[in-house]
């Protein structure tokens, strides 16, 4: 039986996501890194405090939050080896066949478009910056949900990145005519990442 009146504030979400990530090594601005590298080309102006701002917006997304803090759960109790057997060794070895990794990650990127859904593909693949660090991170560490949920992170803030080029272009500027916290639009504090 379910109490659907017991409910988590998003407060306590949104530094639980924080927390997790910075627990596994993963900042803000190494995503961010990654969303400057996919988006500079096309954006005169964009700087890296821009690709910042885009990335924490997306991590103010419930549903970016919940697969955070569900896939680093999964890595680290494979890490502490508490899962079942098979699970336990198909997560700790990343097997190929295992796409229960990109599938959750994969879930939160849809909220972002076709534009995030390709990105995410691309970054799966090429594994661009932190996200290549993750994966081949040699050692204790389990990394099989993290690496692609890095990747979706930041498939997600370059989707909102190219989407806002695209009003700045119809507005007659570009990202260097703007602030970064001009990016969106406001946001309850209690939501800040």
């Amino acid at each position: 039986m379910h109490d659907k009146s017991i409910r988590v504030h998003s407060d306590e979400v949104a530094k639980a996501t924080k927390a997790a990530l910075l627990r596994r090594g993963v900042t803000k601005e190494d995503i961010a890194e990654i969303v400057y590298e996919m988006q500079n080309p096309y954006n005169d102006g964009l700087t890296l405090e821009h690709c910042v701002h885009s990335v924490e917006r997306v991590l103010r997304k419930r549903e970016v939050q919940h697969a955070v803090l569900v896939g680093i759960e999964l890595d680290e109790l494979a890490e502490k080896k508490l899962l079942s057997a098979p699970l336990q060794q198909i997560i700790e070895s990343d097997e190929g066949l295992f796409g229960v990794d990109e599938t959750i990650a994969l879930g939160s990127v849809f909220t972002y478009g076709s534009i995030a859904v390709t990105t995410f593909g691309h970054l799966d693949k090429q594994k661009i910056g932190i996200i290549k660090k993750l994966d081949t991170e040699p050692g204790l560490h389990v990394n099989t949900f993290l690496d692609d949920l890095v990747a979706s992170i930041a498939a997600s803030a370059a989707s909102r990145i190219a989407h806002r080029m695209r009003d700045l272009e119809e507005e007659g500027v570009t990202f260097a005519d703007i602030e970064p916290e001009e990016l969106g639009p406001k946001q309850k504090p209690h939501n800040e990442i």
